[in-house]
Order: structure tokens, then sequence, then C-alpha cells
């Protein structure tokens, strides 16, 4: 085990979307047709799709695989796409420790945020169903305090330490557990006596909106089970079916250059201004804002990479300590 289960969890996401999916991993591979020993995937990389061929033998140790592996053994998409993501990182070791989080972006292009779910916020529902029309990807998790919680299942049937998605929001809120079994038994499930009290008709139609391994919670429910909510906003630049929903992207390039721009956090206000710097304009409100038209509303999310830390693990680095503020510029400096 080389500990990139953030890395599994990411790929179980990938097959909730065909289109995401067939960006990874291009259609039309297979191990009869045009077959030739080897095998593409793309993974974004700061702003381009990078394109990552690997040839179709795998570490094996005792007639098994080592790493990333289907439960009946005769499924090597997921395996081969591990070996990918290993060599554009330099080796399987450069994958130990990670977030979903980091696979989401990888994999899509999007940019994500979390939500500590003892903190959320008032609207956080509301954050949940716009994402969701946005076909953002979320996922969820219980958060363990040792070891032994890893994979424990809770009286309600929750996986502690384990990687959920969030599939929809209609009042209640579908969660979905990549592994097609064990479910939530609480409030809501699937044979609870809530829907009892709820019209034939409504509950057939949310019924066929779930699959084995998905199941309803009341956001209550859902906020006091869970711990960490994530969620990956799409780009234009992933290729899925509602392109009008998308966000636009825009991305910075910078350095910090020791004796330069390196200024240190805010602890070191001598040096701090000396860090990069870039203003950014808001300029059109929200489609979907329903506020006062005086005081539009422009959402937006700021992220911060780190190229290749991972890939300079075999020479003794590791990704570091970075952070970015936030500052309102006065209307007179404008």
């Amino acid at each position: 085990d080389i500990g990139d289960c953030w890395l599994l969890a990411a790929i179980a996401s990938l097959t909730l979307d065909q289109d995401i999916l067939a960006r990874v991993v291009p259609e039309n591979q297979s191990f009869q047709k045009n077959y030739a020993g080897i095998f593409r995937y793309q993974f974004w990389q700061y702003g381009e799709w990078v394109e990552v061929v690997v040839d179709d033998r795998l570490p094996t140790k005792d007639g098994h695989l080592v790493f990333v592996h289907s439960a009946e053994g005769n499924e090597f998409w997921g395996s081969l796409l591990e070996k990918a993501y290993a060599k554009l990182n330099g080796s399987y070791e450069a994958l130990t420790g990670g977030s979903t989080i980091e696979g989401f972006e990888d994999f899509t292009g999007g940019i994500s945020e979390v939500y500590d779910l003892k903190k959320a916020p008032a609207d956080l529902y509301e954050i949940i169903q716009k994402a969701l029309k946005a076909e953002s990807l979320l996922g969820c998790s219980i958060d363990i305090t040792n070891a032994y919680d890893t994979e424990a299942i809770t009286s309600r049937k929750l996986v502690k330490g384990h990687a959920y998605s969030v599939t929809g929001a209609e009042e209640l809120v579908r969660v979905r557990n990549p592994w097609g079994e064990v479910e939530w038994n609480g409030p809501w499930s699937d044979e609870a006596p809530e829907w009892n009290s709820i019209d034939p008709k409504v509950k057939a139609a949310l019924d066929k909106q779930s699959d084995d391994g998905e199941f309803w919670m009341a956001f209550s429910d859902f906020i006091r089970e869970y711990s960490r909510l994530e969620i990956c906003n799409l780009s234009p630049d992933t290729l899925t079916s509602k392109e009008q929903h998308k966000w636009n992207t825009t991305l910075f390039n910078g350095t910090w250059a020791r004796g330069s721009t390196a200024g240190g956090c805010q602890n070191y206000p001598a040096t701090f201004w000396t860090n990069p710097q870039f203003r950014i304009k808001l300029e059109e409100p929200d489609h979907d804002h329903d506020g006062s038209s005086k005081e539009p509303c422009c959402t937006f999310i700021v992220g911060l990479m780190q190229k290749n830390r991972r890939r300079q693990r075999k020479m003794g680095e590791d990704l570091l300590s970075i952070g970015f503020a936030l500052y309102k510029v006065p209307k007179e400096v404008h």
C-alpha cells in the first residue's frame, strides 16, 4: 500500500460522469481491437491538458496487482490510470499522501473548495444546489481520529475515512458510496418510515434517480454525520454537456524568488508587500443572482497551486506551506 487512497476516491468519482471520464481515459482503447501494448491518458496540469502514454505492464506480487485493482480482477483501466499518474509525478512513491480534490483538479482542470461541516455556512444547501447545477464534482467524508477508525462502519452504516460522492439535492441530499453497497440506515433511507408520508409518484421519481449505493438523507443529518464537503468547480475547459453553467477561468503565473519576491507571510510586514500581487476586477454579476440590481453579486474562487512538487520528492523536496491574502481595493485607487 503506497497510501494513495485519495487518488482511488477521485478515480471512483470519475465514473459518475462519462464525459469527464472520456477526457481522462480516451475511448476506444482495449486489449483486443487495435491493441498495441500501450494506453493513453490525459491530465490537466497548470493550465493545459497533458497526454501520458504507458505500456500495459503493472507491478505484481505473488501473481496479484500491488496497487489499485478491481474487485473482480478483470478491469485494468484504473490500474493503468494510476500508473500513468505515477509517471506524470515521477514515481508511485510520489503519490503517497494527498487529498481527493487534488485528483479532482488534475482530472478536470477545475478548482476546488473545502467546507468544514462543523462550521458550515448558513447557505450551504444553496451552495450544494448551485454546484450540482453547474455539474461540479462533490465529495464528502467522515474524519477519522486514529488509524483504527479507517473504514470503520458507524451504527448508521456510514464508513469513516471513506470518500462519498454527493449526487443530488431535492430538499433531501443524495449521497453515493462508490462501493455500491453499505448504505445509510437512518431517516429517509431506502426502507425508512418517512417515505410513507410522501406522494408515491414523488417517491418513485426520487427512487428512479438513485442507483445501488446511493441513498437520501435529510440535510440536517448530512451536516451532522459528515465532517467535510469538497467541491470541484469545473471550467469551460472540461468537456461536459452543460457549457452554459461553467465558470470562466484566468490563470496567473508567479514565483517566490529569494531576496526578490519571497516576502514571507503577514508576520513579516516589512517584506510582505514584495510578494507577487495580482489585481482582479469583477465586471459581470452572476447569471442567477436574485438580489438587488444595485448590489450585484459576482462569485469568484481563488486557488493556489504548487508546480511539480510531487515530482521533486525523489530529490528530498515536499509540498511547501503557502497561502494568499485578498484585499479590497479602495474606490479612490480605482
